[in-house]
């Protein structure tokens, strides 16, 4: 029987290996573009960037140092070189396939960075796996630009696995719609017509403000902003803003809201401030042919009819007053049930009339305020 050669001992000494197999590896070097790997062959492993990872940006001697334990996977024992070439995220990959296929059959939330946002949607990783999140399942309403999620962590589920084919998507949307349903359900149980809650705006329309109460959004519409005049909600309000608003009203899964609090409804006191008979001041707001609405503070506006302008005949109010313009009247009526208002500048000139000249004035100077207001909006 010949003896063995020292080379042919050498080599009995280590182990074999071939193609395919799982072996475990030390980290003896790490270059900008490979790690080294003792794998107990007689020739070192070598584990190119593209083997370790799919993410480009990764810096190898960040990631991994020396005397660092490995599983990998063997590409090829022989590379025309005497190298083996090794793969690790394909080990990753093959490992992440049987994760991702758990989480398919048991419906469970996976939880990811968004690793690369693309026109259609998002890729998120998961052990070497990329899934797609299409841009129609990425959220309970679609957004066009999905720019704010890179990098994100968001939370999701496969709704299919397909291997073969390397297809695995993903669904956010019906956990974000599981989601708002319950806050919506604990919101409903707690609020009630009356009470004053806090939210953020959500958006701002030409109609009113949406505001989100935590899980629903409530319409505060343009008339319910102020209890004065509002030009614009865009004016009033941005996104983001917070705001304590009052329940107006609770029908279904729909909320009004109010920013109308009864504390600060300039009507409460005016039968006393606007009674008949006293010298009030005020902003000229908008004009009609018949007459100028007065501002008399926010909420509060009276009629001043072209008849009470002046002792002289004025064919319109345009011709002696201006938007914005500071009068000072006399409150010739007042109807708190109505919340009407009568003023006259004439009134504080003139002598009072008798009986006769103020039934031959009563139907000139008689408006319907609310009419009018209703027509110009």
């Amino acid at each position: 029987m010949s003896e063995l050669t020292f080379e042919q001992m050498l080599d009995e000494s280590f182990k074999t290996i071939h193609t395919g197999e799982v072996v475990e590896g030390t980290v003896i070097d790490v270059k900008p573009d490979m790690i080294i790997l003792n794998i107990g062959y007689k020739a070192d492993g070598i584990l190119t960037k593209a083997e370790y990872t799919n993410d480009s940006s990764v810096d190898l001697t960040s990631a991994v140092k020396v005397d660092d334990k490995m599983e990998v996977k063997v590409l090829k024992v022989n590379d025309g070189e005497g190298q083996v070439l090794l793969t690790y995220k394909r080990l990753a990959a093959d490992r992440g396939n049987k994760r991702i296929e758990e989480a398919f059959n048991n419906k469970e939330v996976l939880k990811a960075n968004v690793a690369q946002v693309l026109e259609g949607g998002l890729v998120v990783v998961v052990d070497e796996v990329r899934i797609f999140i299409p841009a129609s399942l990425v959220s309970d309403t679609y957004e066009k630009d999905l720019s704010k999620y890179a990098g994100q962590e968001i939370e999701f589920v496969v709704t299919e696995y397909n291997p073969k084919r390397r297809r695995y998507i993903g669904d956010r949307k019906q956990l974000v719609t599981a989601q708002k349903a319950e806050l919506q359900k604990q919101l409903f149980e707690r609020i009630k017509e009356g009470d004053i809650v806090e939210g953020t705006v959500k958006n701002v329309t030409d109609f009113g403000a949406f505001i989100d109460l935590g899980g629903v959004d409530g319409l505060l519409h343009i008339s319910e902003m102020s209890w004065g005049r509002i030009e614009h909600p865009k004016k009033v309000f941005k996104v983001g803003d917070k705001l304590n608003v009052l329940i107006k009203e609770i029908n279904g899964n729909k909320i009004a809201l109010s920013l109308k609090f009864d504390d600060a409804n300039p009507w409460k006191n005016a039968a006393s401030k606007y009674a008949v008979g006293n010298i009030v001041t005020g902003k000229v707001a908008r004009m009609t042919d018949f007459g100028a609405f007065v501002e008399l503070e926010d909420g509060v506006d009276a009629l001043l009819h072209v008849s009470q302008i002046a002792k002289e005949h004025v064919e319109k109010p345009s011709a002696v007053l201006n938007i914005g313009d500071e009068i000072t009247a006399k409150v010739v009526d007042f109807s708190e049930e109505e919340k009407k208002i009568s003023l006259s500048i004439k009134a504080l000139t003139a002598p009072e009339p008798t009986q006769e000249k103020k039934d031959e004035d009563a139907d000139v100077v008689s408006v319907d305020i609310d009419a009018v207001i209703a027509s110009e909006e």
